[in-house]
């Protein structure tokens, strides 16, 4: 039993009431069989029946109310243009309050929307009375339960091809008057497209009767039971009736029974559509009728036993066989251990069951009949028709068995591998992946796609690389009936790339060791020093340079070679220093002659977190910086600064022996 309180407010008090929740067995007040509509009409509900209850799941609104379907009607629609929903619901009684929620359904059961929250698009609870909806100038998406909360909620974006359901809950429980409920406001299309036509029609068995397929659904109560909608062809019999199966239970159909006086003579007939007893023809849900005057042929037959047909394409490696009958077969006569079957041909195979979908009237168009395993071989087969375990073999609508004996031939393909091989052609500059498949079992199609995004639909493709590393390769097969795909992963590894690591300077009487950084499959190293000295081992000894008066530069190269005897070459120049004894100019002369025009720790390679600050008499700080190549220029923000003395400091950690300096200093700039 569910329970559903209600708050009202009365003066600034708050009161709970508790109503019971009943059962709704009026069409229209469950989403199982929610109202069709679209967004050209104006629909109404005069009254709204006492019932619902059943809680409803609201993201966002934890405040302790109890959100329900209370004397609800849904109503279901499609998207057929990406947009905003805009709606408004108008009670016929301004003072009622109406509240709804809107959920996707898209995919799933609509009785989902009860335990879903995930299917949830937007609502609107607000405890107001008065026209409720959605507008382009709200800015919440839900609002909920209380009379703090406006009317109007956003206009929620609709996707193509999605579909919904819109539940209006009626919480005004003392009256129960209706509402109106319009669409419009928004860029979102719910109106289907398709203009209503006539389908197809077929005579019933002696053709005392023809049903007649729709090419969309229909409202029913646009159809006249006395099935003046339509006019025959033929004097030989009248129209008494028309019906529907689904509107016994629906609101919309796509197919509908005329029934005749007597039943028509063999022959070929046409039946009409025109407006009926009711003053309209059948109308769809957003009121468009078939044209008057449309009409579409039928025949009827003389009555003998329906054939087997024709058989379904048959897919690759089929373990169903679906059997078509022009006219439809009693599902009651159909064995289910699909004794009423048998299956010879090229490979053994037997039936193991077979199976039906049944409309309301217990028949059908298509037989499934299960295979004991699937068929993986190419070959020619035949399915019988026998008489099953039931005692008969199947029979039409009309009450006629197919005889047994019956038979239809059908053919099968081979499964396909998509499985291939490849060999790498390793290069120096370049890679070449040769990539084979057999081509067994018929196949007549390849699709390659490479990392690269480029294809090929060749057998033996060749894909050239100039870059190494990994590649993909996937190839789709086919015969025109079996599909298959593979993947492979390729790794050319042969990328050969000479480089090592080098310092920038290089003091005075310091040795230097060069770390080989190279990439490949190396199997020869040459190195030259830039001093006259070589080595042919990856790791060679450290070198030393001659001290030089001033600073002098050295070019150092690598050359390796890998197992495929190819080459690569890297080189740097390195810098041997004069002096790497750090220190500060007593003097500087910022007039832009190129000499000693800054101020900066001079010599400083081997000092790490350097930082350097210059103050004038005052004690302000005029400069700092923590690069040792970063000088000052004697002037502050490009004001040039006066002559006289200034005060530098200088803290650095040595790099060789790890100690921290502290310096400082005077200097004298001069202009």
């Amino acid at each position: 039993m569910y329970w559903l309180k209600i708050l009202l407010l009365f003066s600034g008090l708050v009161c709970s009431i508790n109503i019971s929740a009943q059962n709704c067995s009026t069409l229209g007040q469950t989403p199982s069989t929610a109202f069709p509509v679209c967004g050209t009409s104006v629909f109404t509900q005069q009254t709204v029946p006492a019932c619902g209850g059943r809680v409803i799941p609201v993201p966002g609104c934890n405040d302790g109310a109890d959100y329900g379907d209370l004397n609800p009607f849904w109503y279901k629609f499609t998207c057929f243009a990406t947009g905003t929903l805009g709606f408004t619901i108008t009670p016929i009684t301004n003072s009622d309050d109406y509240d709804w929620q809107l959920f996707d359904i898209t995919g799933k059961d609509p009785n989902d929307v009860f335990t879903n929250s995930s299917l949830y698009v937007t609502s609107n609870w607000s405890a107001n009375p008065g026209a409720t909806g959605t507008a382009a100038s709200a800015t919440a998406v839900t609002n909920c339960a209380g009379f703090t909360y406006p009317n109007k909620s956003k206009m929620p974006v609709l996707t193509e091809g999605h579909q919904y359901l819109l539940l209006v809950s009626h919480f005004t429980i003392t009256n129960q008057s209706g509402y109106k409920l319009s669409f419009g406001g928004g860029t979102a299309n719910i109106t289907d497209p398709k203009e209503p036509h006539l389908d197809k029609a077929r005579a019933y068995c002696d053709g005392s009767s023809i049903i007649v397929k729709l090419n969309k659904k229909m409202r029913c109560n646009t159809l006249a039971s006395d099935g003046s909608d339509f006019s025959l062809s033929t004097t030989l019999a009248a129209i008494t009736g028309a019906n529907a199966d689904n509107c016994v239970r629906g609101f919309d159909m796509d197919s509908l029974t005329v029934s005749l006086s007597n039943p028509l003579p063999p022959g070929t007939y046409s039946i009409s559509v025109k407006n009926g007893s009711d003053g309209n023809a059948i109308l769809d849900n957003c009121d468009r009728n078939i044209p008057a005057g449309e009409s579409i042929s039928f025949m009827v037959e003389p009555i003998h036993p329906t054939p087997m047909d024709s058989i379904a394409a048959i897919q690759c490696a089929p373990d169903v066989l679906e059997l078509v009958f022009k006219k439809p077969i009693q599902c009651n006569s159909i064995a289910g251990n699909g004794s009423d079957f048998m299956v010879t041909g090229s490979a053994p195979v037997s039936v193991v069951a077979a199976s039906c979908n049944c409309d309301n009237g217990g028949i059908t168009s298509s037989i499934y009949v299960k295979l004991s395993a699937p068929i993986v071989t190419k070959g020619s087969f035949t399915i019988t028709l026998r008489t099953g375990g039931d005692g008969n073999t199947i029979v039409d609508e009309c009450g006629q068995e197919t005889p047994s004996g019956e038979a239809l031939s059908f053919q099968t393909a081979d499964t396909v591998s998509a499985a291939f091989s490849y060999l790498a052609l390793l290069g120096c500059r370049f890679d070449t992946i040769a990539y084979s498949h057999p081509g067994r079992n018929d196949i007549n199609t390849w699709r390659w796609l490479f990392e690269d995004n480029t294809t090929s639909s060749l057998q033996h493709p060749q894909k050239v690389y100039q870059a190494f590393g990994l590649k993909n390769a996937t190839l789709i097969v086919s015969n025109g009936v079996c599909y298959d795909t593979a993947s492979a992963e390729v790794n050319l590894d042969n990328e050969l790339k000479a480089a090592f690591e080098a310092p920038e300077f290089i003091c005075p009487e310091d040795t230097t060791l060069y770390k080989d950084i190279s990439i490949g499959r190396i199997v020869q190293w040459n190195w030259s020093f830039g001093n006259g000295a070589v080595s042919v081992v990856q790791v060679p000894s450290a070198q030393r340079y001659t001290p030089p008066m001033v600073d002098q530069k050295y070019t150092v190269r690598l050359e390796v070679t890998d197992d495929l005897g190819c080459k690569d070459a890297f080189q740097k120049e390195v810098t041997v220093v004069s002096s790497c004894y750090i220190a500060i100019p007593t003097a500087f002369t910022p007039n832009n002659d190129g000499l000693n025009d800054y101020l900066y720790p001079l010599n400083a390679y081997k000092a790490d977190n350097l930082v350097f600050r210059v103050f004038n008499v005052y004690g302000q700080k005029v400069f700092e910086s923590n690069d040792r190549l970063q000088k000052w220029d004697g002037t502050i923000n490009g004001h040039p600064q006066r002559s006289g003395t200034y005060v530098w400091t200088l803290e650095y950690r040595h790099r060789d022996m790890g100690r921290l300096f502290g310096l400082k200093g005077t200097t004298t700039l001069i202009r």
